[in-house]
């Protein structure tokens, strides 16, 4: 059996996902061959992995990218339960890749059971292929109200004998509180497996936590194996849109003497915002996520990304006036890009009995379509070209598809049969790929033709971005923070050797229930 560990965290977004990528990078680069793992992941942004029978399956993006990090290409078995909340109350349950069920509060105990069995069976193969499996926790462990059925946290290191680490964001506060806590909110026997913690997100001099650190241990019992400071380099395929500021990354200063804005409008259901990440790497481009009608306004161009509720999401633009300020945008004829859901908005009318149960409503009737959601989702890998002879890579996730379309409609992209797919009516461009600007010939033409929609005459793409390159550098950054932040000796002697003996019980503890 190869060696494993679990990242847990005291909160979501507390770091667990940049902390696991960051030591499968590292560990990758002593030659140790490493697998990402993430029992169940609860994330409308998803990539799609080629099962072994062909057929297209999806998992959460952030275990695509800690798959790169390993040097891997992403496995189903990487992240087996994936649940995509269409709702506040719904989620679409993805089984190993497929779309099998909806989870609500109701029917959550009786299909737990069969995610837990599959979770279990996937880490078992995995950890019977690669020296090293890296488990990333969800949520907190600590949510004592789920720990009876739970095969996410702690459940799945009992399960499988696993050391764990906590991390926390200092950035957020309390964090030697939410430590402390974490660990004495659970019982002994998962005490036990709890080795010690990391400290995300730290500014200034570490030497100032030093006495936090040391009394840390002294009530705890465990050390705190480093502290990673605050980067602001590492945004690249975030784990949740909720983890983006307004800006996107750094922009960098404009080849030309323009400036482009691109504004991406915030759904509340949004998925795969990590579309537009590509564009947020290209010099003098500032990509924004925004929900306010003015700054559409202002914007050259205006991105409607993928929603996992399309109608309902539909209705929102409505109530917030955002769906007046991008009918207003496209009617100046200035650029909008519709991605997945968002191209579905764009359609005269959307007929909707899978997704939403609503039937057929009007959509913003900017493209002369039609869109039928299916019960069937379509799940695939994408290739093709567009403007001809420009090569463009994507990928597919979706249950609408275009039912009906004028004729004279030309397609914004072709599959690498010739069959057009997407649309694009004057400066109204829409698409079902995901994942396109990351075809960087393709990012510069569509960039150079919105900016002369625009008027932006002086702006300039970068012929040398390259976003293979950007995502590359992301992972070695994570790989040297761990090298030079984290006490990697001992990490590899709890990855070897599991959780040290005799750790002490921190009252009260909690029964299992």
């Amino acid at each position: 059996m190869s060696g494993g560990l679990l990242v847990a965290g005291t909160t979501s977004d507390a770091g667990k996902s940049v902390l696991t990528a960051g030591i499968c990078r590292w560990l990758w680069r002593r030659g140790v061959r490493v697998a990402p793992f993430k029992a169940q992941n609860m994330s409308n942004n998803s990539a799609v992995v080629v099962g072994p029978d062909g057929r297209g399956g999806e998992i959460g993006r952030a275990q695509a990218m800690q798959a790169a990090a390993c040097g891997l290409a992403p496995d189903l078995r990487f992240n087996p339960v994936l649940l995509k909340p269409g709702s506040d109350h719904a989620s679409q349950v993805v089984l190993l890749g497929e779309a099998v069920d909806t989870i609500t509060a109701g029917n959550y105990r009786q299909l737990r059971p069969r995610l837990a069995e599959t979770a279990y069976a996937a880490l078992a193969e995995l950890r019977s292929a690669y020296d090293v499996v890296i488990c990333e926790g969800a949520g907190s462990p600590a949510e004592i109200n789920l720990r009876a059925g739970d095969y996410v946290n702690m459940g799945l290191a009992r399960h499988a004998g696993l050391p764990t680490i906590v991390v926390g964001d200092i950035d957020r506060g309390g964090v030697f509180a939410s430590m402390f806590g974490t660990v004495a909110l659970l019982d002994p026997a998962d005490q036990a497996l709890v080795a010690g913690f990391v400290i995300n997100k730290f500014r200034g001099d570490p030497g100032l936590l030093r006495p936090g650190l040391d009394m840390l241990h002294r009530v705890t019992g465990r050390p705190t194996y480093g502290v990673l400071p605050w980067e602001l380099d590492l945004w690249l395929d975030a784990e949740d849109s909720l983890a983006y500021g307004r800006v996107l990354g750094r922009p960098a200063a404009p080849r030309g003497t323009d400036w482009l804005d691109v504004a991406v409008v915030r759904l509340p259901r949004i998925s795969n915002a990590t579309d537009v990440e590509a564009l947020a790497t290209e010099p003098g481009v500032r990509v924004r996520l925004t929900i306010e009608p003015a700054e559409l306004a202002a914007a050259d161009l205006v991105v409607l990304p993928g929603s996992k509720s399309t109608v309902a999401d539909l209705a929102w633009l409505r109530e917030t006036g955002l769906a007046d300020a991008v009918t207003a945008h496209a009617a100046a004829g200035r650029p909008l890009l519709g991605i997945c859901g968002g191209f579905q908005m764009l359609a005269r009318t959307i007929h909707d009995p899978v997704e939403s149960g609503r039937g057929s409503v009007p959509g913003l009737g900017l493209l002369p379509i039609e869109v039928t959601f299916d019960a069937r989702k379509t799940v695939r890998r994408a290739t093709g070209t567009a403007a001809g002879d420009v090569p463009v890579q994507g990928y597919e996730i979706h249950h609408g598809y275009v039912s009906a379309a004028d004729p004279a409609l030309p397609p914004l992209l072709r599959y690498a049969n010739g069959v057009g797919e997407g649309a694009r009516l004057g400066a109204v461009h829409g698409t079902h790929w995901h994942g396109t600007f990351e075809s960087d010939e393709f990012r510069r033409r569509f960039l150079t033709e919105v900016a002369r929609s625009a008027g932006r005459t002086g702006f300039k793409v970068a012929p040398d971005t390259a976003f293979a390159a950007a995502r590359e550098r992301t992972l070695d950054l994570l790989g040297d923070l761990v090298e030079e932040h984290l006490d990697t000796d001992a990490l590899w002697r709890l990855i070897e050797s599991g959780p040290p003996p005799a750790l002490p019980f921190i009252p009260p503890g909690a029964p299992t229930g």
